[in-house]
């Protein structure tokens, strides 16, 4: 490899590793506002549905998100799981297939 190539080799590794390094802080600082809105008893995350903020709340002994604007209720994987599990009507299982 010629000198000429090494060089442009060293700067395309310093200009990937500056986008890499822009990216983390990037990724630092939303983990920063997601810690502070839990914290806070929020959500960093927005609506799907609408522009609201999520806003954790209780609901049979699990916190799951509900909009304050359009009231809007979502459940992550776990908590589905966890509503499933103190379910005792027999409600989430026959409409998911359960028995």
């Amino acid at each position: 490899m010629s000198g000429l190539e090494e060089r442009g080799k060293a700067l395309e590794d310093e200009y990937f590793r500056k986008k890499d390094q822009e990216a983390i802080e990037k990724l630092r600082q939303k983990m920063k506002v997601a810690a502070e809105a839990k914290a806070a008893g929020e959500s960093s995350m927005s609506c799907p549905r609408c522009t609201g903020k999520l806003v954790e709340v209780e609901f049979e002994g699990v916190l799951i998100d509900r909009c304050d604007n359009c009231s809007g209720t979502w459940l992550d994987p776990g908590e589905f799981s966890e509503l499933v599990k103190k379910d005792t009507t027999g409600r989430f299982h026959r409409w998911w297939g359960g028995e």
